[in-house]
């Protein structure tokens, strides 16, 4: 393939509209029945979504809210989670995770991740637990389930709660036990860019028991309950019925989806080997007992050439980013923390070398050459420079 003809193409990083596009007159058609009924608010929609996803979970209850955030701030307020608690978090996670302890007043307590997964270690969890610690939040992230045998093993040793983060996980399971159904509350996000993305903001809490999961609904909806009586302080979290009726629509297709996504994973595997580039990068690791549904596809590019890289797939009209190039623990927001360079070794590594590439279900097996043909000529031409 020619420099040329790549310049010509591009391959979008991520493409929502194709998608979309497919679903379109199914789409439009459920929200025509969301306008015309008028139902904006605590439509039937948003019941039938509940019940879909609660399925899809394996939990009995699943409670609507207004983004994957909001069902993290949720989670803690129903577990009561309060100013000076401590809530161990992993530090390679996109912000909402600890921004939701930190909006009550607890403590985000940074661990490191499993340098292969990129999930929360057990063993940094147990260094750090103390006598403050209120709750753990295992992230799953880029669609891999954390360990979640170990992390609950330790946390009933030590009698804590589970919140799931399952943003980038919905579909995903670990040793045959779905994302969500492992904690005493799991979070899901439906922003955009999800596996099960809609047209705007939306998440979702599910649990396993009755009366954890009326105080999530409580809580949600102001403390309401009868109108304008108020039993708790809440917040205003509701999904939209235009929303849920959208996700209605394409949560049917999630396996399909997610099937897309494996292939695509897959192939990369294959293409990454057959032109040796796996002794330039490390592709990302697939644990055995892992159900994964790649929301994203990160490599790892090491020798401080990671950023090169990127700006070079850039030039090609090739689409990455970077998640995260800045770990919680160093935000600024956090500097009164007290963590700093260095003491989070293997997260501040993948912050380092990570590099996402495009692995949405829409992805053509030619933009995928595409890729890789971009990656191959980057270490060919780096090549040459150094012998030079």
């Amino acid at each position: 393939m020619s420099k040329d003809n790549i310049n010509k193409t591009a391959v979008p990083l991520l493409d929502v509209n194709r998608g979309n596009r497919l679903l379109r007159d199914e789409i439009l058609q459920s929200i025509a029945e969301v306008v015309d009924s008028g139902r904006f608010l605590h439509g039937p929609q948003v019941g039938e979504l509940e019940c879909t996803v609660a399925g899809i979970c394996e939990t009995p209850h699943a409670i609507a809210c207004a983004s994957g955030s909001d069902a993290l701030l949720l989670a803690l307020m129903a577990l009561d989670i309060q100013q000076g608690d401590e809530v161990i978090v992993p530090s390679f996670t996109f912000f909402a995770t600890a921004s939701a302890v930190s909006r009550l007043g607890a403590i985000p307590v940074f661990v490191d991740i499993d340098p292969l997964t990129y999930n929360m270690s057990p063993e940094a969890v147990e260094a750090n637990v103390t006598s403050r610690t209120k709750a753990l939040i295992p992230v799953h992230l880029f669609g891999q389930c954390a360990a979640m045998d170990q992390l609950n093993a330790i946390a009933q040793k030590h009698n804590l709660p589970v919140i799931e983060d399952a943003a980038q996980a919905i579909g995903a399971a670990y040793l045959g036990k779905p994302a969500g159904a492992w904690g005493d509350i799991g979070c899901l996000s439906f922003y955009p860019t999800k596996n099960l993305g809609g047209m705007g903001d939306g998440g979702m809490m599910v649990c396993h028991d009755a009366d954890m999961a009326a105080k999530l609904r409580l809580l949600a909806s102001h403390g309401m309950q009868p109108r304008y009586h108020h039993k708790l302080v809440g917040i205003n979290s509701r999904l939209d019925t235009i929303q849920a009726a959208v996700l209605n629509v394409k949560i049917a297709h999630l396996q399909e989806y997610s099937d897309a996504r494996q292939k695509n994973a897959n192939r990369y595997a294959e293409l990454f080997q057959a032109e040796g580039l796996t002794r330039w990068i490390e592709l990302p690791h697939h644990a055995p007992e892992a159900l994964h549904v790649w929301n994203q596809y990160g490599i790892r590019v090491p020798d401080g050439l990671r950023d090169a890289m990127r700006k070079h797939l850039s030039e090609m009209n090739i689409g990455n980013e970077v998640y995260y190039p800045v770990p919680l623990h160093l935000q600024e927001c956090f500097r009164d923390l007290g963590y700093f360079d260095g003491c989070l070794p293997h997260t501040e590594a993948a912050s380092r070398e990570i590099l996402h590439l495009p692995i949405y279900p829409e992805l053509s097996e030619h933009e995928q050459d595409m890729v890789v043909a971009g990656i191959k000529r980057f270490y060919a031409s780096a090549t040459l420079r150094r012998a030079a």
